[in-house]
């Protein structure tokens, strides 16, 4: 916090302008709180600690509405903590994306006839920083539109000097501690970018191949093998069976014929086949298929590579040199020629992985590289959470958890790239390995080479929580801020990077986790529930909706959204409708501060207050209860929700309203009445504030003329209760109702005058009566009034003179023709459904629209008869 942050300016002017303009406000006000470092968290203060750091977004990325959809909680969250006296610390900050990042580089060079290569790995890594500092961070400048309440002095670089010395440490120490080796393993090569890429870089969609099925051997010594990946049969070194396969037992030991080859491979049995399926006999290619190596290992089977990393063959002549699909159509034509192939299914849907990059399909490939050991790291991040240290929300979110981390596989950790931490091993000149921690020398002499592959993302990635904090120094920041309190992000990454953060953190701070609360959040689709993607034509640009709604709007639509755990549909007429909300805000305020509205002085005490008065605080006081369990339970939909409604459905539309007869006619009710709107504005102003804080800053400080929201008290619970208040505005709200609904059913407009006689003795509406009679437009009773409609509600009675304002003879006539027309649908209906036959034959579909059909005229005779039953006989 800077010096002087909380010292008390003069009071803004109490005018408002007519209307909201969200794109005159926001930016001077975020630039403001900035200034002011309301955002800046300190380390030396005694207030206890909330810190959530942010995912980092890729350094080439920009804002989209999954981002929008997630800082706009975690942005609630830490300005809630903040207002509730903690110290709030929200850190931001950037991941450097390694494969992106370094595709976005080449990709320039492309355009100017160059390749990485030209320029050497040094001068390409100066290029990206370059590329970094012009182009890069473009979600940051975002960030700020949003209204992210970040401590931008914290920033934090996946690839700066202290976040760099803290991945050579730990790969330093889990080197040395025997979890991190080097080893040939199947991984996912991607023949575009040149290099493994991990799990969650791939992307799986259906494509249109072929599966073929080959005989393998001859006569009686044959088996059929199927495969959507006949160029692979290349290296195929054995073929597997089940061993209680009987059709297969005469082989189990032998050699076949490998077909085009001139090798002879072993039939083996494996309980991984599956004799159910197919023939019951899979092809064996260790070097090209996980399972296949799996079986490999265990059956000490050859792992031939036939393919480079381009994808282009590399053994057996006539397919020497052909790209992989290219030979794919070469060998099932030679095995053709030969009469292998029993039958061919064209056009074969199946699962195929793409890299999520450049969408080039993924190959499996045998490869070199380093890996960690992740079972005692899992182990220990499945323990934490069973045993309370961190929680999982929504709790059944933890099966999903405990699948991932019960069944890790090792992790491989190095690829093929220039762009990122480069790994700390070097290797001497007679097979020598050291790894070298950050305080130390590499070694030198003839003959001695660092390792050309940089670390996955997702290692650095995966040590945000506490790196970003200073370690592996013992800072002031990481002895106040660790563990964080919540980690908020997306339920599709809860197995690449949250796991990894668990593992990392758990390991490297002596088993204290890194974060409290896993909450996880669904993901942002379309009004329709669809998928965004530029394929479907339905992604969104949040900057576009900010522009045209402000942010407020765009933050309100998706927190209110944010069922935990679920998919938030998202479209553009609920966020107009969120811009309403802000306007109605808006406009009940002005209205609040021209009748008296203020924070001055004490409330009057309950005994001096109208029952309208007391109703509110009450309710009030309710909704601050209420909205603190949500925000707890981390329920932003139903927190959202309950501050609409009570904003707009009790405070504007009923308590303004009710408010204004006491307003006009001045005196000392109104001037309580003026402290408690104040009052109300005040603690719903606070409440809403960490949703949409623009225009809560801007509004709360007109009325009350302090400093900002931003560091002002989150509202509390007084205790104060009053039932009877509640159940009489209760009754006063179901007569005010009734009433609108009956005029409405006759067709008259809402500012149309009725003579009208309330008899409200006996009931404690009576001294309601001139709000009822306002907010109804009922006018007092004149000689000659005649009642044609009595409406009894809640104790009372409202008596209508209907004779001057509608005609009552055509009202009957057009209502009993609407009945009529109803009740032969009620017929219909009734008819359809107890027809056995028609039952019997009717897909579900159809029955459950005429069940709607029917309950739909059982509703609308209900109402046409009792609208009947109020009218006069003409």
């Amino acid at each position: 916090m800077t010096e002087n942050a909380h010292q008390q300016p003069s009071a803004p002017d109490s005018e408002l302008p007519t209307q909201y303009a969200p794109a005159d406000v926001e930016g001077p006000l975020y630039e403001r709180w900035v200034e002011r470092g309301y955002f800046e968290a300190d380390a030396k203060s005694e207030k206890p600690p909330y810190t959530i750091v942010i995912p980092p977004p890729n350094v080439t990325g920009s804002l989209h509405l999954g981002h929008a959809f997630q800082h706009t909680l975690m942005d609630a969250l830490t300005r809630r903590k903040r207002m509730q006296g903690f110290e709030s610390l929200w850190l931001p900050g950037m991941d450097h994306a390694g494969i992106a990042t370094q595709n976005k580089v080449e990709q320039q060079l492309a355009e100017e006839g160059k390749s990485r290569h030209d320029l050497g790995r040094e001068e390409f890594v100066e290029r990206v920083w370059q590329w970094k500092e012009e182009y890069g961070g473009k979600i940051l400048g975002q960030m700020r539109r949003l209204g992210d309440g970040v401590d931008w002095s914290r920033e934090r670089f996946t690839m700066d000097e202290g976040l760099s010395k803290a991945v050579q440490t730990i790969f330093k120490k889990l080197y040395d501690d025997e979890l991190i080796y080097r080893a040939e393993r199947i991984i996912n090569w991607c023949p575009r970018c040149l290099t493994a890429i991990s799990d969650i870089e791939v992307e799986y969609q259906d494509d249109a191949g072929e599966l073929v099925s080959i005989r393998y051997g001859e006569g009686e010594d044959s088996l059929v093998v199927a495969t959507t990946r006949a160029e692979t049969m290349l290296g195929d070194t054995a073929v597997a069976v089940h061993p209680d396969d009987e059709r297969y037992q005469h082989l189990i030991g032998r050699h076949i014929k490998l077909p085009l080859t001139d090798r002879t491979i072993p039939v083996v049995a494996d309980t991984h086949v599956d004799p159910e399926f197919g023939t019951g006999a899979v092809k064996v290619t260790p070097a090209h298929d996980p399972n296949d190596f799996a079986i490999g290992q265990r059956h000490d089977l050859p792992a031939m590579t036939i393919m480079d990393e381009h994808g282009v063959i590399t053994v057996h002549g006539p397919f020497l040199g052909l790209d992989r699909f290219e030979a794919r159509s070469a060998v099932v034509g030679a095995l053709r020629e030969q009469g292998r192939i029993v039958a061919e299914k064209r056009p074969y849907m199946h699962s195929v992985g793409h890299c999520s990059r450049c969408k080039t399909t993924v190959e499996p490939r045998l490869s070199m590289q380093w890996w960690v050991n992740v079972k005692p790291l899992a182990r220990a991040a499945g323990d934490a959470v069973r045993d309370g240290r961190v929680a999982i929300h929504p709790a059944d979110m933890s099966k999903r958890y405990f699948d991932w981390v019960d069944n890790m596989n090792d992790w491989c950790i190095s690829r093929q790239l220039w762009w990122g931490h480069r790994i700390p091993i070097w290797y001497g000149p007679d097979g020598e390995i050291v790894c070298v921690g950050p305080d130390e020398q590499p070694p030198t002499g003839e003959g001695w080479t660092q390792d050309t592959d940089v670390l996955d993302t997702w290692f650095s990635s995966g040590l945000w929580p506490f790196s970003t904090l200073g370690w592996p120094e013992k800072t002031p920041d990481l002895a106040k801020f660790y563990s964080t309190d919540v980690l908020l992000t997306g339920h599709d990454i809860i197995f690449f990077w949250v796991a990894r953060m668990m593992m990392f953190g758990l390991y490297a701070m002596d088993g204290e986790a890194p974060f409290k609360t896993i909450a996880l959040t669904g993901l942002v689709r379309d009004e329709r529930g669809k998928k965004m993607s530029k394929s479907f034509g339905n992604v969104v640009d949040p900057l576009d909706w900010m522009d045209k709604y402000g942010s407020d709007a765009v933050r309100f639509t998706l927190a209110k959204g944010a069922n935990p755990g679920t998919d938030v549909p998202i479209g553009e007429d609920w966020v107009q409708a969120s811009r309403n909300f802000a306007n109605k805000i808006w406009n009940a305020t002005r209205f609040a501060l021209m009748n008296g509205a203020t924070i001055e002085g004490e409330l009057p005490p309950a005994e001096q207050l109208s029952a309208t008065d007391r109703w509110i605080l009450s309710r009030l006081n309710k909704t601050v209860a209420q909205v603190d369990a949500y925000y707890e339970d981390f329920q932003f939909a139903k927190l959202s929700e309950a501050l609409y409604h009570f904003a707009w459905d009790e405070v504007f539309d009923w308590y303004v309203e009710l408010s204004k007869t006491t307003f006009f006619a001045g005196g000392a009710a109104a001037e309580a009445s003026g402290r408690v709107l104040g009052e109300v504005l005040d603690v719903l102003m606070r409440l809403l504030h960490p949703v949409v804080p623009f225009v809560t800053e801007t509004l709360w400080t007109t009325l009350t003329g302090r400093e900002s929201i931003v560091v002002a008290d989150w509202p509390k619970d007084s205790g104060f209760r009053d039932e009877a208040a509640e159940a009489e505005i209760e009754n006063l709200q179901r007569v005010v109702t009734e009433v609108r609904r009956f005029r409405a059913d006759q067709g008259l407009q809402p500012g149309q005058k009725v003579p009208a006689r309330l008899d409200l003795a006996g009931t404690q509406l009576a001294a309601h009566e001139g709000a009822i009679r306002q907010l109804l437009r009922l006018q007092p009773e004149e000689e000659g009034f005649s009642p044609t409609a009595t409406l009894p509600v809640a104790g009372a009675t409202v008596a209508l003179d209907l004779s001057g304002t509608i005609d009552v003879a055509a009202e009957r006539k057009r209502l009993a023709k609407d009945l009529a027309a109803a009740e032969k649908e009620k017929a219909q209906a009734t008819a359809k459904l107890g027809n056995e036959a028609f039952l019997a034959k009717a897909p579900e579909n159809v029955v459950d629209k005429i069940r709607t059909r029917l309950s739909k005229a059982d509703e609308d005779i209900a109402r046409l008869q009792a609208q009947l039953d109020r009218l006069p006989q003409a």
